[in-house]
């Protein structure tokens, strides 16, 4: 892992995106999946992963975050993913953000697969960060 013992503490915050496509037909069958709301469990999946971050990629600094909000929403083609994470501390939350919509949207394919093999995750993006020495950073559109 990088050093990070000689960087200031400061607000650190990171939001990223994903979207799961899938046919009409998945789609429709999503919104009364058996197994429960893929919408909620996906959530709730993505705000556990962002917790784990550092268990799961192998040189990321484990990390006190002050917040975690991972939206779902249905669309016209899928379902799409936003995350937004925050931390104070010497290294930032990007990878969190990243990990929470990964997540997120693997968990709706698991709750949507048997309705649809062809479910594709796509457009895994950071979209914004900011804080640290390098300041903020906005994704192109």
């Amino acid at each position: 892992m990088v050093d990070v013992s000689a960087k200031p503490a400061t607000v650190r915050q990171a939001s990223a995106r994903a979207l799961v496509k899938m046919s009409p037909r998945a789609l429709r069958a999503a919104k009364r999946n058996p197994k429960g709301n893929p919408l909620e469990i996906a959530r709730i999946a993505g705000i556990t992963a962002a917790k784990q971050t550092a268990e799961l990629i192998p040189l990321c600094h484990p990390l006190l975050l002050s917040h975690i909000d991972v939206k779902a929403d249905f669309c016209k083609n899928g379902v799409e993913l936003s995350s937004t994470v925050s931390s104070t501390g010497a290294t930032g939350v990007e990878m969190e953000a990243l990990t929470a919509v990964t997540v997120a949207a693997l968990t709706v394919y698991d709750m949507c697969k048997a309705i649809d093999r062809g479910i594709e995750i796509t457009n895994i993006k950071l979209l914004e960060k900011s804080g640290g020495k390098s300041g903020t950073y906005r994704a192109p559109r």
